[in-house]
């Protein structure tokens, strides 16, 4: 028995998040029902980031345990063979038996998406969130900075999340525009549910002129569920990255 690490991109527009649900495709199924038949035994994958309805990714990762002798590097190629277009794995290799995707020391990365413009685009309107209200990229920027450092982020965690701490650390909050596109990227040792959309959500107040930058501060500081932006759609979510720090050494 061999352990098997995947690196997964994916459109999750079709897609009912990445968890096994009863009666919907999502993308946990359509890899458990694939390496099954490719390796003609049943195959459980643990995925690093439980993405919801409707979020992307470039680098989520996913592990399982085979008795196949396809090596591990090779199983990308055999898998991708198989797969729907919309899910690509982008890199496979065998790993220790006792890696786990999500009880690991790991930096995540996730891009929030907007389209700022008069009218929408329909060509990457499964990415952004389109934004017809001019946004001030340069205050959202000062807000973003905000967020950067170990802060309790209770405020920005959807209510419904399971969790023994709202404590969470971010190493990068950036802001850059490409064009229309305004592109929030952050890393952090970890997130809480919707936690990105609501980052997301509060800096689109502050770049609308409702609020000011120090407003994320006092969100912070309050330590407490208080007023936030809104959570945006999820179709303007992707995680970019997982980085394993201790596997990487």
């Amino acid at each position: 028995m061999k352990r098997i690490k995947l690196e997964v991109a994916y459109d999750g527009t079709d897609y009912c998040g990445w968890q096994i649900q009863p009666e919907d495709i999502t993308i946990e199924k359509v890899l458990n029902d694939n390496l099954s038949q490719l390796l003609g035994e049943e195959i459980k994958v643990i995925g690093a980031s439980r993405t919801d309805s409707g979020v992307h990714a470039l680098g989520n990762v996913a592990v399982f345990d085979t008795k196949s002798k396809i090596p591990g590097e090779r199983m990308a190629q055999a898998l991708n063979a198989r797969l729907p277009e919309d899910i690509i794995i982008q890199s496979s290799r065998e790993v220790s038996a006792d890696f786990h995707p999500r009880f690991q020391d790991t930096q995540k990365t996730y891009e929030y998406t907007f389209y700022n413009a008069s009218f929408d685009n329909p060509i990457t309107r499964r990415y952004h969130h389109f934004v017809y209200v001019p946004l001030d990229v340069e205050k959202m920027k000062e807000a973003a900075r905000y967020f950067l450092g170990e802060h309790c982020f209770i405020s920005l965690c959807s209510s419904r999340a399971q969790v023994t701490s709202y404590v969470r650390e971010i190493y990068a909050c950036d802001i850059r525009q490409d064009g229309n596109y305004i592109i929030m990227r952050v890393t952090g040792s970890g997130f809480l549910y919707n936690m990105v959309r609501l980052m997301a959500g509060t800096l689109l107040e502050v770049g609308r002129g409702k609020k000011d930058p120090e407003w994320v501060k006092e969100i912070l500081e309050s330590e407490e569920r208080v007023p936030v932006g809104p959570k945006l759609p999820a179709k303007g979510l992707t995680l970019i990255g997982i980085r394993y720090l201790e596997f990487e050494e």
